[in-house]
């Protein structure tokens, strides 16, 4: 098969679990023989996650570029099938693909605020929306994000877990008695206020905050006066971090598409304090310290130097949050019990998952043709006809 990826994140280093997992796909399918290429954001200072020498990457900075980019790739490149991530905020990606590629677009159903559709659209496009529920296939990679696509899109999706924790035995970290209670991705949809809240009650604990996509100068700023916090810059493994870690924090506050990283702690016998917002539970597998909070649910039309928008932080008590990080730093039993329960249901958890499972699903799936898919998209144009669309409806008076 021939495999064309598409996304407007960096992929060189991959920024957050949704281009991590895109990366192991396209690996394991570039190792089983197919023919990948991906089209993605400039690359980035960082740690670089290794993929296959094949896989060709083409690191575009401008937006625009990369839509013609894609065009010329379909076209050029004849893929069985294009993958359309959903770190597309603007959803030219997913336009294009639709136009140029029709029946033949699979699209990944990462993150729900970057959708075209649903109650945590940031940008919600109903002709973007179409586009993804008119694709050949859709694929989640937890039970509780392909609910959310049923139940806001009306179409069903494929549960396809990455296979990126590798294939084990995992090192256990026993920090008991030490390490620090660390939040990954400090920023505040990532719940830092209530990191920063919950460091100030208890100042004898160690805590460590590593900075990610989303983190603002502001967000630095939250933790400046607390002494007892420490920067920790971006490792190339994620064993560098999470050998430091005693307990791993995680009080998202925005609406949660699985979690990654709390599967990887909880391999290492890391406890995971963590919120209950979207797919957080599931990727808990059932065990303990899931605290519910408000989430967020307005955004300010204010935007980071990142182009994230402001969220407005609904209340949140943070009493069970030091409460629950109190028993686990001060009861080294309460710390045992659970990390061999997060290390034993992580173990089964990533026992399930199949290198291959991406490659047969693809395999499986059959092209659908749409009429519609045909109609063309302002920006699919070449800019000649743009041009002439342009003469024309100046001749027609419809524009001036």
């Amino acid at each position: 098969m021939r495999i064309l990826l598409a996304a407007n994140a960096s992929y060189a280093p991959p920024r957050g679990g949704a281009t991590r997992s895109n990366l192991v796909w396209m690996d394991c399918l570039a190792r089983a023989g197919h023919q990948c290429r991906i089209i993605a954001g400039a690359s980035e200072e960082g740690a670089e996650l290794p993929f296959h020498h094949s896989i060709a990457l083409s690191a575009i900075a401008q937006p625009a570029v990369r839509v013609e980019a894609l065009r010329s790739q379909i076209r050029e490149f004849a893929p069985d099938w294009v993958l359309i991530s959903s770190e597309d905020l603007g959803h030219a990606l997913l336009r294009e693909a639709r136009h140029r590629a029709p029946g033949r677009v699979v699209y990944l159903a990462h993150t729900p605020q970057f959708f075209p559709f649903g109650r945590e659209s940031w940008s919600p496009d109903g002709h973007a929306a179409e586009a993804a529920a008119e694709a050949a296939g859709i694929v989640t990679i937890g039970m509780h994000m392909a609910g959310y696509v049923s139940a806001q899109l009306g179409r069903a999706a494929a549960v396809i877990h990455p296979p990126i924790y590798g294939a084990g035995p995992f090192p256990k970290h026993a920090n008991a008695a030490g390490g620090l209670v660390t939040l990954l991705n400090a920023c505040a949809v990532k719940g830092i206020s209530i990191f920063a809240a919950v460091a100030g009650r208890l100042p004898h604990c160690a805590f460590g905050a590593v900075p990610g996509w989303g983190t603002s100068a502001e967000d630095r700023r939250l933790l400046d006066p607390l002494p007892n916090v420490r920067i920790l810059p971006n490792a190339r493994e994620i064993d560098d971090i999470l050998s430091q870690t005693r307990v791993l924090l995680m009080p998202s506050l925005w609406y949660e598409g699985f979690g990654l990283i709390a599967m990887e702690a909880m391999l290492r016998g890391i406890p995971v304090v963590s919120s209950d917002s979207g797919g957080l539970r599931e990727a808990k597998c059932g065990t303990g310290y899931v605290i519910p909070v408000q989430a967020i649910e307005r955004y300010q039309p204010v935007y980071d130097e990142h182009g994230m928008p402001r969220p407005i932080l609904p209340p949140n008590d943070v009493a069970p949050w030091v409460d629950a990080l109190a028993e686990l730093t001060g009861d080294r039993s309460a710390w045992e019990r659970e990390s061999a329960a997060s290390r034993e249901a992580a173990t089964a958890f990533a026992a399930t998952l199949e290198a291959g499972a991406m490659e047969d699903w693809l395999r499986a799936l059959r092209p659908v043709p749409d009429a519609r898919a045909e109609r063309a998209t302002v920006e699919s144009l070449t800019p000649e006809k743009r041009d002439l669309l342009l003469r024309r409806l100046r001749h027609r008076g419809i524009c001036t």
